[in-house]
């Protein structure tokens, strides 16, 4: 899951850099209105892929990790209902 979410970030940053260097190389010689909007669509993907990366599937279980801390573990276990084996 983790490899997935970072390939799509990682295409998304660099559809990001093309539309950029695109712009600016050679749209920008027929018509600076499309290379600015170009530069302003790339300018909201970054954002997005950082949210894209960072999301959390529902088969992440990330909540259910141990913290490390065994007494707020054991306290947490206890608000959830959960009994740890020991």
């Amino acid at each position: 899951m983790y490899a997935r979410r970072r390939h799509v970030y990682f295409a998304m940053m660099g559809i990001c850099l093309g539309l950029f260097v695109l712009a600016w190389a050679v749209v920008r010689l027929w018509s600076v209105p499309v290379a600015v909007g170009m530069c302003v669509v790339a300018m909201v993907i970054p954002p997005v892929a950082a949210m894209v990366a960072n999301r959390r599937g529902p088969e992440d279980r990330w909540w259910d990790d141990p913290s490390g801390d065994p007494q707020s573990d054991e306290w947490w276990d206890e608000l959830d209902g959960k009994k740890r084996p020991r």
